[in-house]
């Protein structure tokens, strides 16, 4: 892994248009520009705005062997866009259309132009319990943990590096 990182990363750090190059490769049939911004926005050390090997294997490490609690802490961190501890709907939309973009046009069945903010209506007021307009951690989690599919998809994350 480090070869493979160092190998597209000759100074060891990644910048942010290096990580959408990366990211894209992923996604060949989709625009994984946006969806990439946020997740680089999750790594990234705020005073370098550049991600180092450690800092990616750290993420890594939390999103793929962490306890649910530290899976939702990133997933949350991703859609919180200003950092201000809640996730708005206009935020929840701008990440979900990102990932409808990452996927392409391709996808069965088709994504429509207002799909995501169809999606995001349909399930924000089931995690916005005190309707407050806003997500906070404690209602991802207790959204999470009130159907057991959420937390096995998430336990689906778990591999062996």
């Amino acid at each position: 892994m480090y070869r493979g990182f160092k190998q597209e990363c000759p100074t060891g750090m990644v910048d942010e248009e290096s990580f959408k190059h990366i990211f894209a490769q992923f996604f060949p049939l989709g625009d994984a520009t946006n969806y990439a911004h946020y997740v680089f926005n999750t790594m990234k050390q705020k005073q370098t705005n550049k991600i180092s090997f450690e800092d990616f294997l750290n993420i890594l490490s939390k999103v793929s062997r962490g306890t649910v609690q530290e899976k939702l802490q990133w997933v949350f961190g991703l859609y919180d866009l200003n950092g201000d501890g809640s996730i708005s709907k206009s935020e929840m939309v701008d990440v979900v259309t990102s990932i409808y973009e990452m996927l392409g046009r391709a996808t069965e069945p088709a994504v429509e132009d207002n799909s995501a903010k169809e999606h995001v209506e349909k399930i924000f007021h089931l995690i916005d319990t005190n309707q407050d307009g806003v997500i906070s951690i404690e209602e991802l989690i207790n959204w999470v943990s009130r159907d057991e599919r959420f937390i096995q998809s998430l336990e689906t994350l778990d591999t062996v590096l």
